[in-house]
C-alpha cells in the first residue's frame, strides 16, 4: 500500500515565486573561509583520533552570527549557502586523512616518491568535483521523490537551525565561544608548556598495562557530540587493549623476540608493545568492522541502486527555480573529463583498468552513499568499509595485471582515495541539497556552491596535509592518522603478503564477537586501535553529556555548539604550532 505522504505536496519554507540573496560574493568568501577552517581543523581531528564531526550546523550558525548581526543582511538562503560552502572542507578532510596520509608514509620507508602538492591537491579537487556530479542526478530520486521516506538527519537539523535563527541569533556566540576557550587552552597546554594535556601511568602491578587521559578540547567535545553510549564503546575497547591483551602478551613473550617486534617482548614500554603488536590486533578489528558496516548495509546498497537506474531517465516536469540543476549534459562531460584526466595525466600513477574502476566504484558508492546518510546520518556512514572493499578489489586487480609492486601500491591508494572522497563527497552534498529543499534553495546555485568549497578546501587540505606532516609525521604518537595507517596496512597485505596475519585475525575475531553481542563493533574497534589516553578523553566527554542530559537536557544542544566551536579552535591552534615546529 502506498504510504500518503507520498501524495503530499510540499511546500519550501521560502516559495518558488519569492527571490532572495543566495550566491552572492558574501556568501561565498565567507563560505570559503568556513570551509577552510572547519576542512583544517577536521583533518587535525582526524588524524589525531580517527574520526572527523559534521560541519554543517556550526557553519550555519556561524554564517547566521556575521551575515545578520554584524552585515546586517537579511536572507536565509544566503546563509544556506554559507553552510553549503563552508560544510565541504570537513568532507573533504574525511574522505583525505582516510588515505592520502599513505603516501607520505611510504616515502619515508622507500615505497614511493614523494608525493607532490599539486598532485594531492588534484586528487582531492578532481574527486570531490566527481563526488558531486555524481550525485546531483540522483537529487529528483533521494531528495524530492522520496523526502518523506528519507530524513537525512543532519540536512533536516541544519534546516531547522536556519529557520530558528530567523528568530534567535545568540546560538552563534557560543560557537566562538567554544572556539576561543579551546584555542587559548590548546596554546598554553601545547604551545606555551604551560602544563600537560596528558596523563599516563604505568601500572606496575600488572607489567606491560597502562592507563592515562589526554584532556584536550577536541577529544571532550568528540565525546560530548557521539554521547556516553559510543564513547564508552570506544573506552572499552581501550580497555581490552592496554589493560587486557599488553599485559598478556608481556606474560607470555617474556624474554622472546616475536615478529614484528625487534626486541625482547619485556624490555618493550606500553607505547612499543601498543606499536608493534596492538596496532595489528586493532588494524584487525577495525577493517573487519568497516566490512561488517558494509555488508549490514548491502540490502540499501542494491535497492538504492536499482532504485536509481530505474528512476534516473525520468523527465523533469514543470521546471521552476526549486527545481533547477546544473544540465546534465555538462554533467556527463564533466566526469567524462576528470576520469581521463586522472587515466591519462602523468601526475597521477592510474592506468586504464584504474579509471575504469573509478568510474564503476564511484558512481556505485556515490549512489550508496547519498541513499545511506538520508538514512542513518552521515556520522555513521561507513566510509571506511567502502574504502577497504575498494583498495581490497583494486589491489588485486592492479598486482595481477602485470604492475611494479611499487607502482601498483601508489596506483591502489591513489583510486582508493578518489573513491573514498567521492563517498564523503556524495553524502555532504545530499544532506546540504536535503537542506536547500525544506528551505526552498536554488539546487543548481548549491550545486554550484558545493564545486567552489571542495576547491577551496583542496587547496587548503593539501597544505595542512603537508605541514602536519613536516611538523610531526604521520602515525607518530602527535598524529597517530588511525584510518590511514589501516588502509596502508590492508593495501600492503594485498600487494605484498608481508602482514603479521595471526595478530590482524585476533582482532577480526574479536570485532566479530563483540558485533554477535550487540555492541557496535567500529567504534569498539576504533578504541582498540587507538591509544588509550584518547579514548579516555573521549570517554570524559561522554560522561559529560551524561550528566547535563540526566540533570540539564535543555542545554545539551547548546553544548554541541560549544563542542563544535572548541574542535575548530583546538584544530586551528594545532595548525598554528605545526608552522611553528616547521619554521
Amino acid at each position: 500500500m502506498k504510504n500518503i505522504e507520498d501524495n503530499k505536496e510540499f511546500k519550501p519554507y521560502i516559495p518558488a515565486d519569492k527571490v532572495m540573496s543566495e550566491l552572492s560574493i558574501t556568501s561565498v568568501i565567507l563560505g570559503i573561509i568556513l570551509a577552510i577552517v572547519f576542512g583544517g581543523a577536521n583533518a587535525y581531528l582526524g588524524l589525531r583520533v580517527g574520526m572527523t564531526v559534521s560541519a554543517s550546523i556550526p557553519a550555519a550558525v556561524v554564517s547566521m552570527g556575521i551575515i545578520r548581526i554584524l552585515l546586517k543582511r537579511n536572507s536565509i538562503l544566503e546563509n544556506n549557502m554559507v553552510q553549503t560552502i563552508g560544510s565541504a572542507g570537513e568532507s573533504v578532510a574525511a574522505g583525505a586523512i582516510f588515505t592520502l596520509p599513505v603516501l607520505f608514509m611510504w616515502f619515508n620507508e622507500g615505497k614511493a616518491d614523494y608525493p607532490k602538492y599539486v598532485e594531492i591537491t588534484l586528487i582531492c579537487g578532481a574527486a570531490s568535483i566527481l563526488g558531486i556530479l555524481f550525485m546531483i542526478p540522483l537529487r529528483k530520486v533521494l531528495i524530492v521523490k522520496e523526502h518523506y521516506k528519507l530524513p537525512y538527519p543532519e540536512g533536516t537539523a541544519c534546516a531547522k537551525v536556519l529557520m530558528a535563527g530567523e528568530n534567535n541569533k545568540s546560538d552563534a556566540n557560543l560557537v566562538f565561544a567554544g572556539l576561543g576557550i579551546a584555542a587559548i587552552y590548546k596554546f598554553m597546554a601545547d604551545g606555551l608548556k604551560l602544563f600537560s594535556s596528558e596523563v599516563q601511568y604505568n601500572i606496575k602491578r600488572l607489567k606491560g598495562a597502562a592507563i592515562g587521559i589526554d584532556i584536550l578540547p577536541a577529544l571532550l567535545s568528540v565525546g560530548y557530540i557521539c554521547g556516553p553510549r559510543i564513547a564508552g564503546y570506544m573506552f572499552a575497547g581501550g580497555i581490552i587493549s592496554w589493560i587486557g591483551l599488553m599485559p598478556l602478551i608481556n606474560m607470555f613473550g617474556d624474554n622472546i623476540i616475536m615478529f614484528p617486534g625487534d626486541k625482547a617482548v619485556n624490555l618493550m614500554s606500553s607505547s612499543e608493545l601498543w606499536s608493534n603488536y596492538i596496532r595489528y590486533i586493532g588494524a584487525g578489528a577495525v577493517a573487519t568492522a568497516g566490512i561488517i558496516s558494509l555488508v549490514k548495509t548491502l540490502p540499501i546498497i542494491f535497492s538504492s541502486f536499482t532504485k536509481t537506474l530505474r528512476r534516473e531517465g525520468e523527465n523533469e516536469e514543470n521546471v521552476t527555480r526549486l527545481n533547477k540543476n546544473i544540465d546534465n549534459k555538462f554533467i556527463w562531460a564533466g566526469i567524462a573529463v576528470i576520469v581521463l584526466f586522472l587515466w591519462l595525466s602523468p601526475i597521477f600513477p592510474i592506468n586504464f583498468p584504474g579509471a575504469i574502476l573509478i568510474v564503476i566504484f564511484g558512481f556505485f558508492f556515490a549512489t550508496v552513499s547519498s541513499r545511506m546518510v538520508g538514512l542513518v546520518g552521515s556520522s555513521n556512514n561507513p566510509v571506511s568499509g567502502m574504502a577497504i572493499a575498494t583498495l581490497i578489489l583494486t589491489g588485486v586487480i592492479l598486482s595481477s595485471s602485470g604492475i611494479k609492486t611499487n607502482n601498483a601500491l601508489t596506483g591502489t591508494i591513489v583510486v582508493g582515495s578518489v573513491i573514498c572522497i567521492v563517498a564523503a563527497i556524495s553524502g555532504d552534498t545530499s544532506q546540504d541539497l536535503k537542506t536547500g529543499y525544506i528551505l526552498g534553495a536554488t539546487p543548481m546555485k548549491q550545486q554550484i556552491g558545493e564545486i567552489i568549497g571542495v576547491v577551496a578546501s583542496s587547496l587548503a587540505i593539501s597544505g595542512v596535509l603537508y605541514l602536519l606532516n613536516n611538523a610531526w609525521g604521520f602515525g607518530s604518537s602527535e598524529l597517530p592518522a588511525p584510518q590511514a595507517t589501516l588502509m596502508k596496512i590492508v593495501v600492503e597485505g594485498v600487494m605484498e603478503g608481508n602482514l603479521p596475519w595471526n595478530l590482524i585475525m585476533i582482532g577480526a575475531a574479536i570485532a566479530i564477537a563483540v558485533e554477535f553481542m550487540g555492541v557496535p563493533a567500529l567504534p569498539f574497534a576504533v578504541g582498540m586501535y587507538l591509544p588509550i589516553y584518547l579514548s579516555a578523553g573521549i570517554m570524559l566527554g561522554g560522561v559529560v553529556r551524561f550528566v547535563i542530559d540526566k540533570f540539564a537536557d535543555k542545554v545539551s544542544e547548546k553544548g554541541i555548539l560549544v563542542s563544535s566551536g572548541m574542535i575548530a579552535g583546538e584544530g586551528l591552534v594545532g595548525i598554528i604550532l605545526a608552522i611553528m615546529e616547521v619554521v
